[in-house]
Parts: structure tokens; C-alpha cells; sequence
């Protein structure tokens, strides 16, 4: 019989030998854990010989003779597999793992950008505030806040504030967390984590519905004012972008699809289209207003979508110093 690392390696070969397309196919049915394994599997593989396809092939498939020997470049063959298979941000954080660690040795943290919400919520819902708070810094913003729709209302509250004043963890607690978390899944790849506070809170609230998202911040504000101001501060959103400054508005759209503004706009203010009409060409702007009267109706899941990625947008030129995402005359200019 086989032993479980002879499988794997046999597998690793296979994904190796069937194409990148097929190979994605197959990855898109295997639960984190095994695309981790089967992944590193595939990195250990510098050279394929024709005799070790011959083998594998052999047992899968009748047709063995068609293939030839190949050396393949491992690294850039498993990020276009996975890159294909898990789109590219989910892929990111994992090729990373397989790449540069290559030991499987993950955190079990970053598996519950993995599961759906409600089986991590329920997963962690028994935990003290803080160290909720704690595992929610280090996930995807995204992923925080659907976890954190699920909690109850009570604790969820909590956690947020947690999420705000969070001032960071020591490495051998963090160990500790994982260590736990890798008991309870297995484990799964580990990512460098962008830590709590103000921005990580707002980040977090920013993906949360309309009504929870006011629910959580009239629940702060009963408990520190000040805190809360500071949150509400980093907490940008689309129907803002109607109060910067024209110049910055002009870099958006330059960093921006027409189609993907159509759809956003689809959702916004008279203001806020009137704005990005008047910072456009007569041109332009008359071929935009076309296309909002003719757009058929679009679900709002996919008008926020597009918003999400514009206000992106407008937060990377910020980021960089191309823009300030201040309101209007919150800057003298001497």
C-alpha cells in the first residue's frame, strides 16, 4: 500500500502533467487544506522525468505516450493554477505560503479567510471579546465584517471596540492563538497580518450593511465618544467622494473604468453624479449621462461592488499622496 506521501507526490505530478486549465478545474473542488498540501507538493517538484510521468499517468490515464518528459518553472506554473482556481486575491496570500515557506507548516488563523462566516462565527463565539477581536484583525476586512454580522448584536459591539483600541499582540500569545486554531482546522496558510485599531475597525464596518453599520456605531458611541469619532473619521465611503476637492475626482477617473463608474453612479446622489459630470469633457460626461438612462436595472449588490472598488481607488491615490480624502476647506492654503 501506498503511503500518504507517495499519493501525494503521485498527485502533485498529475497537476503538473494535465495543464494549467485542468488543473485549476481540479483545485476548485479541494477544501483549503488539501490545495495547501497539494500545493506544496507541487513546489518540492524542480524536474519532472518521463519515467516518473510514464508512472503516474499510467494509472490515470490510457493515453501515457503523449506526454514527454518536461522540466517545468514550478513557481510560476502553481501561481497561474491557483491564480485561475481561487481568483488572484484569494490566491495572493496562499502562493505566498507555498512559495516561500514550502514547509506546510500555516497559521490557522488565516484558514478562516476559508470558511463561510457562520461556521467561523460559531466557531468563535464562545471565545473572550478579545481574543475575537484578535483573530478578526488578522483576516481580510471583508472577511472580518461577515464574521462579525454574525455574532450577536451584544458581542459584536464589544468586539468592534476591541477591534479599535486593539494595540497589538505578542508573538508568543499570537503562537499560542494559532497553535489552538491549528488543533481545531488543521491549520492553513499563514499571512502577514495588517494589525487593529481606528482604520482596521472602520475597514471592518465600511463592508457591514447600512443598518448594522449604524447599529455598531450608536452602539460606540455610548461607550467612548471620542473613540467613535476617530472611527467614523476613517470610514470613507462612496457618497463621500462628492466632497473632495475636483483635482482629486479628476485622478479617479483616470484610475477608473467608464463602465465600472456607469454602474456605480447607477446608486448615487444628483450631487455626487454632478461631480464627477462636471470634472469630466462636455464630451464625456453628455456619453455618461446616455448610458445611466439607458441602463436597465442592476442588483445593488453589484452597484456596491463597483462603488467599493472606485473608493479604492480614490484610498490608494490617498494613500500615496496624490489626493486627500478631507471634506472641502478642511485645509488652509498660505
Amino acid at each position: 500500500m501506498k503511503s500518504a506521501d507517495n499519493k501525494l507526490r503521485e498527485s502533485a505530478i498529475l497537476m503538473m502533467a494535465i495543464g494549467e486549465d485542468a488543473a485549476a478545474e481540479v483545485f476548485k473542488f479541494l477544501n483549503p487544506k488539501e490545495v495547501q498540501e497539494l500545493g506544496s507538493a507541487m513546489a518540492s517538484l524542480k524536474q519532472l522525468t518521463r519515467a516518473d510521468m510514464d508512472a503516474i499517468l499510467e494509472e490515470f490515464r490510457q493515453e501515457a505516450d503523449q506526454f514527454m518528459a518536461v522540466t517545468l518553472d514550478s513557481n510560476e506554473y502553481i501561481r497561474s493554477v491557483l491564480n485561475k482556481a481561487l481568483g488572484t486575491d484569494r490566491a495572493a496570500g496562499l502562493i505566498e505560503d507555498i512559495l516561500e515557506a514550502g514547509d506546510g507548516v500555516s497559521s490557522g488563523i488565516d484558514a478562516l479567510n476559508w470558511l463561510d462566516a457562520h461556521s467561523v462565527a460559531e466557531l468563535i463565539s464562545d471565545e473572550h471579546p478579545q481574543i475575537i477581536a484578535t483573530i478578526l484583525v488578522h483576516l481580510e476586512r471583508d472577511r472580518a465584517a461577515d464574521i462579525l454580522t454574525e455574532l450577536p448584536e451584544r458581542l459584536r459591539d464589544d468586539v468592534i471596540l476591541r477591534v479599535a483600541t486593539f494595540g497589538g499582540v505578542q508573538p508568543n500569545a499570537l503562537h499560542e492563538l494559532t497553535e489552538v486554531l491549528n488543533g481545531m482546522l488543521s491549520g492553513q496558510g499563514a499571512k502577514r497580518s495588517k494589525m487593529g485599531g481606528t482604520r482596521t475597525a472602520a475597514e471592518i464596518l465600511n463592508y457591514l450593511s447600512a443598518s448594522d453599520e449604524e447599529s455598531v456605531i450608536k452602539s460606540l458611541r455610548g461607550i467612548d465618544n471620542d473613540l467613535t469619532d476617530r472611527i467614523v473619521e476613517e470610514m470613507f465611503v462612496f457618497d463621500n467622494l462628492a466632497d473632495i476637492e475636483d483635482t482629486a475626482i479628476q485622478l479617479i477617473l483616470k484610475e477608473t473604468e467608464t463602465a465600472s463608474l456607469t454602474i456605480a453612479l447607477k446608486g448615487a446622489t444628483d450631487e455626487l453624479r454632478d461631480k464627477f459630470f462636471k470634472n469630466m469633457s462636455n464630451r464625456a460626461a453628455d456619453m455618461l449621462r446616455e448610458d445611466l438612462d439607458a441602463q436597465g436595472p442592476v442588483r445593488m449588490s453589484k452597484v456596491e461592488q463597483e462603488q467599493k472598488a472606485i473608493v479604492e481607488v480614490a484610498r490608494r491615490l490617498a494613500e500615496s499622496g496624490q489626493i486627500t480624502l478631507g471634506g472641502l476647506g478642511s485645509d488652509e492654503y498660505v
